[in-house]
């Protein structure tokens, strides 16, 4: 499974990231595979929506803290 990714849900959006606000930091759960459950931050590049269904490729990473 490790190949094809991990499921994760947003839940929650807290703000627009990067050097010029090209990301989006977010908030998902963990829907799939060791970590089910978790919440994780997770930077995003794009328009996302609260609900869309992420495809996490390396689940063990989170983001930063906004500053």
């Amino acid at each position: 499974m490790a190949e094809e990714g991990i499921p994760a849900e947003i839940v929650n959006i807290l703000g627009r990231t990067g050097s010029r606000g090209e990301a989006t930091q977010v908030l998902c759960k963990i829907l799939d595979g060791y970590e089910k459950g978790r919440i994780k931050k997770r930077n995003v590049k794009g328009s996302v929506k609260i609900g869309d269904v992420l495809i996490l490729m390396n689940p063990e990473s989170e983001a930063r803290d906004m500053k």
